[in-house]
């Protein structure tokens, strides 16, 4: 049960419902076994006539029977007593299921509501993981996770919840008012009873198995799915649909064949369990039957209603085994949700870090190494990038450039060594407050589906319409904008599809602009771009920088010869350091990456 112990924890907040949902159960269950329990009396007025109805009995359940009875009879007649006792039965009837809805009532908002923190604790965990958790994770396998899973973890464990409460209730109270009735038979059931949940149990043991192994397909039919949608252009290009087709349809294959030995062993478990039901019961019905006949027992109509009573356990014991294998089931997605949740933040947010509103006078890099996965990608770099400035992360790929950038808005944290802000480590200050400060510009325009006024002001909520204007006015955005139908107003698409490159990244640019920090960080923003929009976006971006602090992330060095100072590293190391001339004059590995790209 362990694995659930982060649904009973949601439970916690709400025990008052689940005393009502307890309270309602418990007189269901009553009303349900006295409205069985009439057939007692209703067999003995019709078998007997009314005659021959004794108010002794060793049995204080029969005795009180009779003496009803009798008493009921003697006074009033048997048809009155007849009618007494269907009366009775349909009372108890209309409380039993009055109760019922009652439980239903209470107990469906919490396990929605029990989803429902499931399904924020999740995308609350995925916002704050650090950018390096999402490097080795297959975004499908993620989204997987958390809209599959979370849904079998809806129907298979939650969706059964009432099951784990009122059937266990529902056989306990039961046989507690069968001992009353009859220890010696109720004792025999006790004996064959759990030869039921043994059999059930080796049906569903490889549920857990199977459910992990469909988790997984799906994830992977998702992320060829992902793939194939984010890079159409590239498929029909290299005719690669057939290799695309053959994955995913291997995928798919493999789902089916694990969804199918999941049904066949989910499907076993509830006529199984029927069986076995009624294998019970018809022992129960012989070895009780041939005690009643020897005149051991009961007499034949509480030996009935005993019979009566007992079927109440049938229905609920299949529930509880159905409950069961799904619970079985369910698990795999719960472990795979879990994975994610107890992630460790590497990143968090200071609970007591400092306020800062304004930067002052410097950044620093003070010893910072940095290390993923026992690699090293940055090696004792120091670094000041003073307030004003404009410096630039020149270097071959892979060289540590964006991480280096990303240790600013703290991505990532150091493995060693600081970063400080005006003289203050970073992590001393609260997260929110840093980020305030920075706007970063990536080099794939990143947007979201929605107009282009709420886009430009995603991260000032409350700016006007007179201030987003004004904003992508700078970035050379206002006239491409005003020309489209809705203007301002103009839904963008999914990652702004409906833009062109340069118009993607003119917003994003409007929106850093929006922001007005007073520390830039750019990663090359127009080395996917024609002329034309390399221009426009150029200019937008020196018309941001101005009056500004901004690193710069180089994969064209021509963008970045009027830099105050480049940074070129190399296998995480800085290797060379000054202006653009002052490095030419050197001739060491900058001038060999100009040279390679001819930009002198």
């Amino acid at each position: 049960m362990k694995q659930y112990s982060r649904i009973f924890q949601y439970l916690k907040a709400y025990k008052s419902k689940i005393f009502l949902y307890f309270l309602f159960v418990l007189l269901s269950i009553i009303f349900s076994i006295i409205s069985i329990g009439m057939l007692m009396p209703f067999l003995q007025l019709i078998f007997l006539d009314g005659k021959g109805i004794t108010t002794s009995s060793s049995n204080a359940v029969i005795q009180y029977v009779n003496n009803f009875l009798y008493t009921s009879v003697t006074t009033n007649g048997k048809i009155y007593t007849l009618g007494i006792i269907c009366l009775l039965m349909v009372s108890s009837i209309i409380l039993k299921n009055l109760f019922l809805y009652l439980s239903y009532y209470v107990l469906n908002p919490l396990k929605n509501q029990i989803v429902n923190h499931l399904r924020e604790e999740l995308y609350d965990k995925v916002l704050r993981l650090p950018i390096g958790f999402f490097n080795e994770k297959r975004k499908g396998d993620l989204m997987s996770r958390m809209t599959n899973d979370v849904s079998e973890v809806e129907g298979s464990v939650v969706g059964t919840l009432e099951g784990w409460i009122r059937d266990p209730m529902t056989i306990i109270v039961t046989l507690t008012v069968l001992l009353l009735i009859s220890v010696q038979l109720t004792l025999f059931i006790l004996i064959l009873i759990p030869v039921l949940g043994l059999v059930i149990g080796r049906v569903t043991k490889s549920l857990k198995k199977h459910s992990e192994e469909v988790a997984t397909k799906y994830g992977e039919t998702l992320s060829t799915l992902d793939e194939t949608l984010g890079g159409l252009r590239v498929i029909k290009a290299f005719n690669i649909e057939k290799l695309l087709r053959g994955k995913f349809f291997k995928s798919n294959e493999e789902l089916l064949t694990a969804k199918n030995k999941i049904s066949f062993r989910r499907d076993l478990a509830s006529p199984l369990s029927e069986v076995m039901g009624v294998i019970l019961f018809t022992a129960v019905l012989y070895y009780g039957g041939r005690l009643v006949l020897r005149g051991e027992l009961l007499e034949a109509s509480a030996f009935l209603g005993f019979l009566g009573i007992f079927y109440n356990i049938i229905g609920p014991a299949k529930a509880l085994s159905t409950s069961f294998s799904n619970m079985r089931k369910g698990a795999a997605a719960i472990n795979r949700i879990e994975d994610i949740l107890n992630t460790p933040i590497t990143v968090d947010d200071n609970p007591t870090g400092k306020k800062i509103d304004s930067f002052e006078h410097s950044i620093e890099f003070r010893n910072v190494s940095f290390a993923y996965a026992d690699a090293i990608i940055l090696d004792n770099i120091n670094l000041i990038v003073k307030k004003g400035q404009t410096v630039a992360l020149g270097g071959s790929s892979g060289a540590g450039k964006s991480t280096l950038a990303d240790l600013v808005p703290r991505f990532h944290d150091v493995t060693s060594g600081e970063v400080l802000i005006d003289g203050i480590n970073i992590k001393d200050y609260s997260l929110f407050s840093a980020r305030s400060l920075m706007s970063i510009v990536t080099q794939e325009p990143i947007l979201f589906n929605d107009t282009i006024s709420n886009n430009i002001a995603i991260g000032q909520q409350e700016a006007t319409e007179e201030q987003i204007i004004e904003a992508a006015k700078i970035a050379n955005a206002h006239e491409f904008i005003i020309k489209k139908e809705g203007g301002y107003h103009s839904n963008i698409g999914d990652r702004g599809a409906k833009l062109s490159g340069g118009e993607r990244q003119r917003l994003t640019i409007a929106r850093a602009v929006l922001k007005n920090p007073p520390i830039l960080i750019l990663d090359e923003a127009t080395s996917s771009l024609d002329t034309e929009s390399e221009r426009l976006v150029q200019d937008a971006i020196n018309n941001m920088m101005q009056n500004r602090t901004s690193i710069v992330i180089a994969h064209r060095l021509s963008t970045i010869r009027h830099a105050d100072e480049i940074i070129v590293l190399q296998k995480g190391k800085i290797v060379e350091r000054g202006n653009h001339e002052e490095l030419l004059a050197q001739g060491g590995f900058y001038k060999k990456l100009v040279d390679m790209q001819e930009v002198r």
